[in-house]
């Protein structure tokens, strides 16, 4: 019987470069041909390249991909888990600027050096499949989708308001507008006439948001995607203007039952009647206030939080449905671009309305009564009650009122029942250079034509000096040889399109690509497709949810409308990681020097202590900070799994005590099941904490009675349960012990039910006293599981939205009680 003394301690970085070379030697990780197996396609965001390389942060998403692919391969799958870089578009060229390099060559040093740095902590991507988004032979078929689009009525161009970022010199979309401010480089965004490409993802609005209902994704996501389509459902109708014959505006209202208490209406700066209806006494008040609002941002505009004003036109509208004249305004927190342009105003049951009719002194007409008690009038009512001074509805609820006074605007000719979507058609064109030029060709006798399929990919020429102008016009306007070219329909004189495609153009169909890279007659492998796609598991930051997850189902949809695929939706489940912050709480980055690299960590440490500490610090979808202190505890555990699976070597007790061994064994099956169903539920630090719990239990078992059969089996089968987590030590033991290379090809242990399904009980969960869940628990459950368990449950994290509990009592195997 070996003693722990005599096995010398586990020595990471001993062992980790070794197998890491043979694993890629041997292609370990290659994605299977088809053979019958079930397949499971698991996915990280497509992560475009920079400079600082990744950081302990990346990992927390990267790692835990890696343990569920590979527990998956073990669990008798054929796993497709491929990695590519987003290399198009703003983050890559804004870093080549800043670098004083071209992006050509900084997207590809940066990609090799993401590479090394998941292979360092031994992420097991089959790299055979690597794709790179600024490869001409991978956006051709971004560029033929785009065609394909173009084909189908989904592409257009316009003129038309858009954002302006002055410092990135380019348009942005919506969706890449935050606060004001640019998504990439926060600095502020304005407003300019442009001449751009649409993409009409407005076409499936409505898909878009009921398929939200079937995804297996987290709600918050899902909350930020069915809020940006934003659906409102309502009345359109007409209103003329008074004393200007011809001359009227539509409205859309969600609230046909308050249209009786309009009492003024509003126009946005931008509208076409105001200088036709403007007097000429209010002219050079309007004009005045229409140049400022020219100068402020969509976003600034909108803002809930500074102050209504507007400017009266002078004019007056006539409400229909009473024939009653009200004024009209100019004011800017109305938008050409939403809805109709126009809105009537309701200031007693609409609280925007209110304050500006407070402002302006205007009248305010109460149409709606609450069912009990009177209307306070220091704010608007807005929601449902008595119809009151509205003609012959008087006295009818107002939800019965809605659909009377819809179907009387609809009967008398002037409105009609709409639905209206926030949403607006995703703004493509980007006046820089890195980017997959828009395969269009403009043609004086022709107009815009579609560049032949067969003259794909339009490449993107090489340019030394490819910094942005800031015309309104991308570089590639300054290089005649791209510029020029021949009309393909009358052989004329033309001109390329100079635009390029923003970079979320490439991510939003690059999981198709995954399945046949290498594949010429179309943009993905239809065969491959069918066996791989939809993505099984799909892995992210919620950063994206209104950008790249809303794009790539929009672009699914198309597909399939064109019969090129047979599914509809691309991440039927997504799985979204809190974010890592540095130990002072802040975001990771370079100019605060609080980055945390996991090269630094794994030198010290090793890749297995690294993956080991993510995985056990927070929940999954919990964002935390970093916490090296707590590292110790994931080396201790390792180092007691090293010299526990390599203690029994050769030895054998004859004598095992029977009620020992049968615990024991007990022990094993219970594990193997919690860690198998915690893997799968994505609670990734209780599964670690299973094996912990186990490996003091071996512990204890040595220590009382040495190398038992139970025992040997335990320690034996325990490389192949640790393998997911720590793959470098777990096929190290694995080959210690005389395991067939490798451990990451044997089976997964499977449990006996028989022997986990003693000992359950509920245990009660309360909340400042009071019952507010039930949870099934292992009868020997510990009071730190019992604790973690009871803030683990749906119904508590609800309860609780963010606070953590001052005190936590545990009554062994009673209840937990949270103290707030």
């Amino acid at each position: 019987m070996r003693s722990f003394e005599s096995i010398e301690p586990y020595n990471p970085q001993a062992i980790e470069a070794k197998w890491q070379k043979q694993w890629a030697d041997t292609a370990l990780y290659r994605t299977p041909e088809a053979d019958g197996r079930p397949t499971f396609y698991c996915l990280d965001f497509f992560p475009y390249p920079s400079g600082a390389g990744l950081s302990v942060g990346h990992c927390r998403n990267y790692v835990p991909t890696d343990v569920i692919s590979r527990i998956h391969r073990m669990k008798g799958y054929a796993v497709l888990h491929p990695m590519g870089w987003d290399a198009f578009g703003l983050p890559a060229e804004n870093e080549a600027i800043d670098k004083g390099v071209h992006p050509r060559d900084s997207t590809r040093r940066y990609a090799a050096n993401y590479k090394r740095q998941m292979t360092l902590i031994g992420a097991s991507y089959d790299w055979e499949r690597e794709i790179s988004s600024s490869h001409p032979q991978y956006y051709r078929w971004t560029q033929w989708i785009f065609l394909l689009l173009y084909r189908r009525g989904l592409a257009y161009q316009a003129l038309a308001p858009v954002n302006w970022c002055e410092s990135c010199k380019t348009t942005l979309a919506n969706e890449e507008v935050e606060g004001g401010l640019c998504w990439r480089c926060h600095q502020p965004v304005a407003r300019r006439d442009l001449n751009q490409w649409f993409l009409r993802i407005t076409a499936y609005a409505e898909e878009l948001l009921a398929e939200t209902f079937n995804l297996d994704w987290p709600e918050h996501i899902l909350a930020m995607q069915r809020n940006w389509i934003g659906r409102s459902e309502g009345v359109e109708f007409g209103m003329e203007v008074d004393g200007h014959p011809g001359a009227n505006f539509r409205v859309f209202t969600t609230r046909p039952d308050t249209v009786y208490g309009m009492t003024f209406a509003v126009l946005p700066p931008e509208h076409p009647l105001v200088p036709l209806i403007t007097t000429r006494e209010q002219r050079s008040e309007v004009e005045t206030y229409v140049a400022r609002a020219r100068r402020m941002t969509e976003i600034e505009r909108l803002n809930t939080e500074r102050s209504r004003d507007g400017v009266l036109t002078g004019a007056y509208a006539i409400n229909p449905v009473n024939k009653r004249r009200v004024p009209i305004f100019v004011a800017d927190y109305v938008l050409l671009s939403y809805g109709t342009g126009a809105i009537m105003a309701v200031p007693a049951h609409d609280q925007r309305d209110y304050e500006f009719a407070k402002k302006y002194a205007l009248p305010m007409i109460e149409v709606i009564q609450p069912y009990k008690g009177p209307w306070g009038k220091d704010c608007a009512y807005e929601t449902e009650g008595i119809m009151v001074n509205s003609g012959p509805f008087n006295g009818l609820p107002s939800g019965v009122a809605w659909q009377h006074i819809a179907g009387m605007m609809e009967t008398a000719g002037y409105g009609q029942r709409t639905v209206q979507y926030r949403m607006r058609d995703w703004l493509i064109s980007r006046q820089r250079y890195w980017g997959a030029p828009i395969p269009v060709i403009h043609c004086a006798q022709c107009g815009p034509l579609p560049v032949p399929e067969g003259d794909l990919p339009v490449r993107l020429p090489y340019m030394p000096d490819y910094l942005p102008r800031g015309d309104g016009r991308s570089p590639l306007a300054n290089l005649p040889e791209f510029v020029h070219t021949t009309c393909p329909a009358c052989a004329g004189p033309a001109q390329r399109e100079t635009d390029t495609m923003g970079g979320f153009a490439c991510s939003s169909w690059y999981f198709l690509r995954f399945a046949d890279r290498e594949y010429d007659g179309g943009p993905f492998n239809p065969e491959t497709v069918r066996r791989w796609l939809p993505v099984d598991l799909y892995v992210g930051g919620a950063e994206h949810a209104v950008m790249h997850l809303l794009y790539a189902r929009f672009w699914t949809k198309v597909l399939a409308d064109a019969g090129l695929i047979d599914f509809r939706e691309p991440f039927p489940r997504l799985a979204s990681q809190g974010i890592l912050h540095a130990s002072d709480g802040k975001r990771m980055s370079k100019s605060r020097g609080n980055v945390v690299t996991p090269d630094e960590v794994v030198e010290r440490y090793g890749a297995d202590i690294l993956r080991i500490h993510l995985l056990f610090m927070a929940p999954f979808e919990r964002n935390v900070n970093w916490d090296e202190e707590g590292i110790a505890g994931a080396e201790r555990f390792l180092q007691r799994v090293w010299k526990l699976c390599q203690a029994a070597r050769g030895t054998k007790d004859a004598h095992p005590e029977a009620q020992a061994e049968d615990a024991l064994r007990r022990a094993m099956h219970k594990t193997i099941q919690r860690v198998t169903d915690d893997i799968e539920a994505f609670k990734f630090n209780t599964a670690v904490a299973a094996l912990m719990e186990f490996a003091n239990t071996l512990s204890a078992h040595w220590d009382r009675v040495g190398p038992s059969p139970a025992f040997q089996q335990a320690s034996g089968m325990f490389p192949r349960l640790l393998a997911p987590f720590a793959p470098h030590i777990a096929e190290e033991l694995w080959a210690r012990q005389g395991g067939d290379f490798s451990v990451h090809q044997q089976s997964w242990p499977s449990y006996d039910p028989g022997l986990t399904a003693d000992e359950r009980i509920t245990l009660i969960v309360q909340v400042n006293g009071k019952v507010r869940d039930r949870i099934i628990v292992p009868a020997d459950i510990g009071e730190e599981e019992a604790h973690t368990r009871a803030l683990e449950s749906e119904r508590i994290q609800r309860l609780l939205d963010g606070q953590v509990p001052k005190r936590v009592v545990v009554v062994p195997g009673r209840l937990v009680n949270l103290v707030l």
